[in-house]
Order: C-alpha cells, then sequence, then structure tokens
C-alpha cells in the first residue's frame, strides 16, 4: 500500500473516521465546559412515573414526562443533540462515498427511535432494574422480528461506526490516575483475573466445545472478563467478528448481567462478606459499568465505590486485550495458508479506534486533570459521557434492528455459546473470589480505608468541628467521589 492511499484511509476508513469524530466531540465538549461559550449538553430524559408510590427521597428525583416535553430546554438540546451527531456522522458516511441524500432521512428516523428508547429507559421502574442497552435492543428486535426493518432506514444501521465513535469518547473518562486510588488491591483483582479468564475460555471454548467461529469465542470470552458490551466490541473489531457474533455476544451478556445484578447483591449479603470484599467482586464479575455500580449501591457506600473502582481499572484493560486480539488472530487465526503475517498486514487489520481511546485517556489523564483540575475533566466528562451514552443507544439499537432471531439461533451453535458463557462466568466468579480474599480478607494485607462521606455530611461534619475549635480551620475529609477528594486535595496544596 502506497503512501497516497495510507493518507486517503485517514479519511475515508471507518475506523479512523471514528476517531477524528470522537475528537472533535471531546474538544467541542472541553471547550464549552472550559470557556463556558456555549452549551454543548446533549438530550436526556430525567426519571419520571407512570403512577409508582415513591419515597420522599425517591418522589423528588422525579420529573413529569409531560413536564420534561414541554419545556423549550428539552427540544433545545434534542436539535442539538441530533444536529451534532447527524451531521459529524453525515459528513463520515459521505466521506466514505456513500449518499446523504439516503442517511439523512434514515438517521433522522433511527434518532427518534432512540429518543424513545432513551425515554422508556428513564421510567423509574424500569430504570430501577433494567439499563437502556436492555431497551435498545429489545426495541429492534421487536421492529427488525415483526415488522421488519425498511429498505430506505438501512443506510442508518451503522452498528460499528456509532460504536468505535463512543469508545473514543468514552476513552477519556478512563483515567489512569485511577489505578492509584484503589492502589495494587484494584490492579491484582482486575488485572490478575481478566487474562486467566480469556486463556480458559478460549482453551474451553475449543478443546472443550469445538466453537469453530473463532471471532465469536473470543468476543464472548472478553465480554465475561472484562465489562460486557465494551470490551465485546472491541475485541469483535480486532478480530474480524460479524454483526451477528457481536450480537450474540452482547445478549448472552446483558441476559446474564441482569441475572447477577439482581442475584449477586442478595447471596454476598447471605454469607456476610461485608461491603469492600463483595463490592470488589461485583466490580471483577458483573459485565455492565452501570450494572457493577447499581449492585455495589445495594450492598452499601463503600461497596459501591470499590465496585466502581475495581470496574474502571477493569475497563483500562479494553484497549489493550483488542490491541493483541488483532496481532493474534492476524498472525495465528486468520493466516489463510500464510507462514507468517507480517507488521504492515497486522496494522491494517488493526482497529484504529483504539488508539483514539488511549490517546483520550492519556490526554485526560497527564494533560486535562494537571492542568485544569479533576473538577472540571470530571464536568467534561459528565458532558461526554452524553454523547458517548448516545452513539451507544444508536449502535445497540442498530444491533436490534439488524438482528434476526433464525440466524441468531445458529450463531448459538446448538447451545455452545451459552455454556462457554455459563462455565466461563463461572470461573470468573471462583477466580475472582480467591484473589478478593487474598487482597481484602484483611489475612494477610491490611484493608483500604474507604471514605464514603457525602458532600452535605462532610459540610455538616466540617461545621460540627467549626463550632468546637473555632480558631482553626476544619481538616479536609474525603469524599465518596474520589475525583472530587483529589481536587479538593489539590486546592489545599495550592
Amino acid at each position: 500500500m502506497n503512501k497516497n492511499n495510507n493518507y486517503t484511509n485517514l479519511f475515508r476508513k471507518e475506523d479512523w473516521l471514528s476517531v477524528w469524530i470522537g475528537v472533535i466531540i471531546i474538544a467541542l465538549g472541553a471547550t464549552a465546559v472550559l470557556t463556558g461559550w456555549f452549551d454543548f449538553s446533549a438530550l436526556s430524559f430525567k426519571t419520571w412515573t407512570v403512577g409508582e408510590s415513591l419515597s420522599e427521597k425517591d418522589a423528588a428525583k422525579v420529573i413529569p414526562l409531560a413536564e420534561q416535553l414541554c419545556s423549550w430546554a428539552f427540544w433545545g438540546k434534542c436539535l442539538r443533540t441530533v444536529l451534532v451527531l447527524g451531521t459529524l456522522f453525515g459528513v463520515g458516511v459521505k466521506l466514505q462515498g456513500e449518499k446523504l441524500s439516503k442517511f439523512i432521512p434514515a438517521f433522522l428516523m433511527l434518532f427518534v427511535i432512540a429518543v424513545i428508547v432513551r425515554m422508556v429507559s428513564a421510567e423509574f421502574t424500569l430504570k430501577r432494574y433494567l439499563e437502556w442497552a436492555f431497551w435498545a435492543l429489545l426495541i429492534g428486535l421487536l421492529i427488525a422480528n415483526t415488522v421488519g426493518v425498511p429498505k430506505w432506514l438501512k443506510p442508518a444501521i451503522r452498528t460499528e461506526f456509532y460504536i468505535k465513535t463512543g469508545l473514543v469518547v468514552f476513552g477519556f473518562s478512563v483515567l489512569f490516575s485511577n489505578i492509584a486510588k484503589f492502589g495494587l488491591y484494584g490492579l491484582g483483582i482486575a488485572w490478575g483475573v481478566t487474562p486467566i479468564v480469556i486463556l480458559f475460555m478460549w482453551w474451553f471454548g475449543n478443546k472443550v466445545l469445538k466453537i469453530t467461529n473463532k471471532p465469536l469465542l473470543i468476543t464472548v470470552a472478553s465480554a465475561t472478563s472484562v465489562c460486557g458490551t465494551s470490551a465485546a466490541i472491541a475485541t469483535g473489531a480486532a478480530s474480524g467478528a460479524k454483526k451477528e457474533d457481536l450480537s450474540v455476544a452482547i445478549s448472552v451478556s446483558i441476559i446474564f448481567t441482569i441475572l447477577m445484578m439482581v442475584f449477586e447483591p442478595m447471596i454476598i449479603e447471605w454469607v456476610g462478606l461485608g461491603q469492600i470484599m463483595g463490592g470488589a467482586l461485583i466490580g471483577g464479575t458483573i459485565d455492565s459499568t452501570g450494572a457493577v455500580v447499581l449492585a455495589g449501591s445495594v450492598l452499601g457506600p463503600e461497596a459501591e465505590q470499590v465496585a466502581s473502582l475495581v470496574k474502571m481499572i477493569q475497563n483500562i484493560l479494553i484497549g489493550f486485550i483488542a490491541f493483541f486480539v488483532a496481532i493474534f488472530f492476524a498472525r495465528k487465526v486468520d493466516k489463510n495458508g500464510k507462514s507468517e503475517v507480517g507488521a504492515s498486514e497486522i496494522w491494517h487489520r488493526f482497529p484504529k479506534f483504539i488508539l483514539g481511546f488511549i490517546v483520550a485517556s492519556i490526554v485526560a489523564s497527564i494533560i486535562f486533570v494537571p492542568a485544569f483540575g479533576a473538577e472540571q475533566t470530571g464536568a467534561i466528562n459528565k458532558v461526554l459521557g452524553q454523547y458517548k451514552d448516545w452513539a451507544f443507544v444508536l449502535a445497540f439499537t442498530s444491533i436490534g434492528l439488524d438482528t434476526n432471531f433464525k440466524q441468531l439461533a445458529k450463531s448459538m451453535q446448538g447451545g455452545k455459546v451459552l455454556w462457554l458463557y455459563i462455565v466461563g462466568q463461572t470461573f470468573n466468579i471462583i477466580l475472582t473470589f480467591a484473589v478478593v480474599w487474598l487482597l481484602l480478607s484483611g489475612k494477610i494485607f491490611p484493608q483500604p480505608d474507604i471514605k464514603t462521606f457525602t458532600d452535605k455530611e462532610e459540610k455538616i461534619k466540617a461545621k460540627k468541628e467549626a463550632s468546637v475549635t473555632p480558631a482553626q480551620p476544619a481538616p479536609a475529609e474525603a469524599t465518596a467521589d474520589f475525583v472530587a477528594a483529589e481536587a479538593a486535595g489539590n486546592q489545599e496544596q495550592k
């Protein structure tokens, strides 16, 4: 491949275009927050209810759906979201040689379906038990397997394009500094277990189950051992998995995520594992990041903190695992009779969006946090997280629209994929529990002291201490939000 083709690929290939779109979104979000010149926040639904009896605390968080829909701010954000995403993805599609006249009306309809998904998933009871990813898949599947997907809508069904862009944006929120906050404990749990589980599932799928679809095998293994959907997406792209393979891996992961989210905290409480050990076990075994936070909160604030940190440290592995999978598949799996696959072929196969993910994470960690503080970086991530979610909603809805149950049944390979996940997840739970006990039981290593004061509790305590010793300032306590604590520490040092 000559230099001219390499240069052209930077602006013609989906992998590179997803990087540039992600970079543009990050740049716009950062500029909006740091300068205050404009509002870049995307559309999001507040929690609403259809008439459930709620506690006073829960009722205070609810905003009636009619009130949201009648707000000019709501429709302003809706217009901003569709214009930003439609314009960026539209330009990307055009650069790939597609016709905008076909993409734009299809994208608008896909966005309408995505809005319905977000609206449904914001309902109080549904939001409490199921993530929006489930509803995106479900609504897409219902359309695809009942009335069918019209041909004019198909130009907007670009699952990987949306996913890759979302992952680049997501990279900005995965700060390498999170490793220091839980130290070697988190590293041992998240990084020590994950590679072993992947290798075990690869061996089990090949030698015992005899699964012939290698991209599907490694995609399910990554989804099980790392973080579900995001890992499945990255590894699926690195291994050349088909859309049907990705749909199978994500569907199985979501089904068991729901079950584990409900029952794992109950079992942990029953055996009396405690918040720190229980939270670490949840963070290392439940696939979805959102489900991890929710399941951890059931056990208590300490468990929520530990579970979130373990999962975030584990998320850092996404790019590295995809990198090694791309090399492994290029050299060992997809050789096509060749004795060796050269570096140029590996680079050609390597999913370039992973570079965007890693670079975004490094930039956030070593440039934005030191320069603007953790609090400002967190505010940027809050805005970027909205666009990341929209990219994923578009992707999950596209997966549902592009999935046929008959084809899905064939991809399950007679139930082998289901057995792969069950055996792999069981092994994951056992090994994670062993490492958690080793590091966090207090029998061998001292248990870390996790601070979980909320902002309100911190202010109350500070006032009490000030009233007792008015001549001296009250010492700053760590808050439940580790990022906020880091920012507070920086301010004190200044």
